[in-house]
């Protein structure tokens, strides 16, 4: 049976980056087939988020062997079915400095783990499989081969950019079979849209783990973190969705200004004139904050895994463990077994199993002119709607800016038309959903 959906995961791994990669390669092949792991910077610097995806397949290795061992069934059955391309992608935004969540996930962007768990880290012959270099070719045909110490049976490692397999795949596919799903800054996607934004729009649906709404940021009081991260990169995907993308594109960046570089010839504006408009469904923090995993359910589920020796239990306990004592040194509230963290990203892979479910119900302005903030001194990343009370304005003439409506705000022809998932099929069972799918 053909998967349900075909998906590319771009991630910038990162905690729960890690838990959606494991919800989706654990479940059943009919229904999700993951063609490519995009990785990009953002929760921490590009290497340490491959250096994270490389651990995550040498963990899983390490735990089918286990369970097999243990007369259990093995799981990660997609996983087995279809073997992902890894590709490494952008190593910083667009424009502006880049920053990273390393206060939160820790210096190798999983709490510490390389240092703390060193045998559940593969030695780093993996690096040969992704360097380019002609010198290089011989040392990468053999770590291809796999072995114990190479875990490359399970994906397939790219040395071409990531932004260009995104496009490779969705030319080589038919339109609309293809869904990415982007839980890290929109980098990687930014730069497909540029190249070649008519091949880009291909793609069924972008899911977007990013923003905030009418709920607080997590970087700033306005910005919820990817979308921060690079701003300019979120607004120009954001763009796609209008039906005049030139409306709502972020300004290029003043040549005067020393911190700024012009952008490259691929970041230009997009054609006056693209086929259609890009299909893109949120999850902004106003959904993810309320989808936790509690310290005492996981220890529940888990701990008698560590017990009994699993691999995936062992690492999995080591970066969660750092993230609710993270989580109890920042928030209040956050105490003991009631200590837990968000499933930001996990949420959106939920979404592409389950999306058929009446229970996902989209905001009632869906979909909205939601706008990204690209130049502010103090709203940089901010999602912009327009909370007035004013009527649309049926445009006519030049598609030039109307008198009262700075921005266009309330022209039927410009504006982002955004799907704004605001409910779901259920916060309290999502966690333990969660550690099924994973653990078993």
């Amino acid at each position: 049976m053909a998967p349900l959906r075909r998906v590319i995961i771009d991630t910038d791994p990162g905690v729960d980056d890690i838990l959606a990669m494991l919800l989706a390669l654990a479940v059943k092949p009919e229904e999700l087939e993951i063609l490519l792991l995009s990785v990009t910077f953002g929760n921490i610097d590009v290497q340490n988020c491959l250096r994270n995806v490389i651990s995550m397949f040498h963990v899983i290795e390490r735990e089918l062997n286990w369970r097999q061992e243990h007369g259990q069934l093995q799981g990660f059955d997609t996983l087995k079915t279809f073997k992902p391309i890894v590709a490494v992608g952008a190593d910083q935004p667009l424009e502006d400095q880049m920053i990273m969540a390393d206060y939160f996930h820790g210096i190798d962007g999983l709490g510490g783990i390389h240092s703390s768990h060193p045998h559940l880290t593969p030695s780093e012959t993996w690096k040969a499989l992704f360097d380019p270099s002609p010198s290089n070719a011989a040392v990468s045909e053999a770590a291809a081969a796999g072995g114990p110490a190479t875990p490359g049976s399970f994906f397939t490692p790219s040395q071409k950019p990531s932004h260009t397999e995104i496009l490779r795949l969705l030319r080589e596919n038919e339109k609309d079979t293809i869904t990415v799903i982007a839980i890290g800054p929109l980098t990687n996607l930014a730069l497909a849209a540029a190249e070649d934004p008519e091949t880009f729009l291909r793609v069924k649906e972008v899911i977007v783990m990013g923003g905030c709404i009418d709920s607080a940021g997590n970087i700033t009081p306005l910005a919820e973190f990817n979308t921060y991260a690079d701003a300019v990169a979120a607004a120009r995907i954001y763009a796609l969705t209008s039906p005049s993308p030139s409306s709502t594109m972020p300004p290029a960046p003043p040549l005067s200004a020393p911190r700024h570089k012009p952008p490259p010839p691929s970041l230009g504006s997009y054609p006056p004139s693209l086929s259609r408009q890009l299909k893109l469904t949120l999850f902004p923090l106003d959904i993810t904050e309320s989808h936790l995993l509690r310290r005492g359910d996981f220890t529940a589920k888990v701990a008698p895994l560590v017990s009994a020796g699993s691999p995936l239990a062992e690492w999995v306990t080591a970066f969660l463990s750092a993230m609710f004592h993270k989580m109890e040194t920042l928030h209040p509230g956050h105490e003991g077994d009631s200590a837990a963290l968000a499933l930001h990203d996990p949420l959106c892979v939920w979404y592409a199993l389950t999306s058929a479910s009446p229970a996902w119900i989209a905001s009632p302005q869906s979909p909205e002119d939601v706008r990204i903030e690209t130049a502010g001194q103090w709203t940089r990343g901010a999602c912009i709607v327009d909370r007035r009370t004013r009527n649309e304005i049926d445009e006519d003439g030049d598609g030039g800016e109307l008198p009262g409506d700075r921005g266009g705000w309330l022209s039927k022809k410009k504006g982002n038309r955004i799907n704004r998932i605001a409910g779901t099929p259920g916060e309290d069972s999502f966690g333990a959903y969660m550690l099924l799918r994973i653990f078993g």
